[in-house]
């Protein structure tokens, strides 16, 4: 058994170095308002990568890697190692959240990083460079954006909450409080849980087949603020599993949640 109880608080400060010479190696092809300057490709079943995605992923792999030698791994963009299904230490990176905005030219894009111990998030950290916001968490001490402590909004009505998700799943929740405020949808799923964490936004809904590394860094952070990331019947996701996805999930502040729940519930 490792002992975790100043693992985060010793890594956090490097991991951070890591993640923004990480997020300026990203920035190299990143145009704000254009087209990527990096060269793109289709991915098998369609979705697009860049080989910013793919420089990142293999700089954040050496520099972790190194860091923990005795960590597994699991990547966007690195093929499955599922040696990491018996490591008490994993590493749960997305390169660059939200591709298809970085290749636009969109801000909406971050750079995600988790360790997990025992399956659950220990470390987080989600890098919105375009922004200029670090967001961070270490189990039990809180979260930031840029050093300052965050929380989740206040709000408890839901009929006043602001929500931020795919059309789809929206108007399912529409159906039933038709006074929700609407949110730009922001394409990074770590992105967007972590504006639930600091209270940017009340509400932000993912749709099924969300990925580990879409979402580990981002939902201790928001545990951290005060929030909660779980799926329809109220459970938190399962980290590191043989298949890394998930169904349908919500991330709301801990008094918005059962209420939110019971508008969006099927049926």
């Amino acid at each position: 058994m490792i002992d975790t109880s100043d693992l985060s608080q010793r890594l956090a400060p490097i991991v951070r170095e890591v993640a923004e010479e990480a997020a300026a190696m990203a920035l190299r092809f990143f145009r704000p308002g254009e087209p990527t300057s990096a060269r793109v490709w289709s991915k098998a079943g369609g979705s697009p990568v860049t080989e910013a995605d793919v420089a990142v992923d293999t700089f954040l792999k050496v520099r972790l890697s190194a860091l923990l030698p005795e960590a597994g791994w699991l990547s966007e963009e690195t093929a499955d190692d599922q040696r990491r299904l018996g490591r008490e230490l994993v590493w749960i990176v997305d390169p660059i959240d939200g591709t298809r905005a970085f290749l636009s030219g969109s801000a909406d894009w971050s750079v995600a990083i988790a360790l997990l111990a025992g399956a659950t998030p220990l470390l987080g950290l989600v890098h919105a460079p375009a922004h200029r916001a670090i967001f961070e968490a270490e189990r039990g001490r809180g979260a930031r954006r840029n050093g300052e402590a965050i929380q989740v909004a206040g709000a408890t009505d839901l009929a006043r909450a602001t929500v931020t998700g795919p059309a789809p799943f929206v108007k399912r929740l529409e159906a039933s409080v038709p006074s929700v405020r609407l949110a730009p949808r922001i394409p990074s799923l770590a992105l967007r849980i972590a504006r639930v964490a600091e209270g940017a936004v009340e509400i932000g809904l993912v749709s099924r087949d969300a990925r580990d590394w879409d979402i580990a860094a981002a939902d201790l952070i928001l545990a951290e603020a005060g929030g909660r990331l779980t799926d329809l019947d109220g459970k938190g996701p399962l980290y590191n599993a043989r298949q890394p996805s998930h169904g349908e999930l919500v991330a709301t502040s801990r008094a918005l949640h059962d209420g939110l729940l019971a508008a969006i519930r099927p049926g």
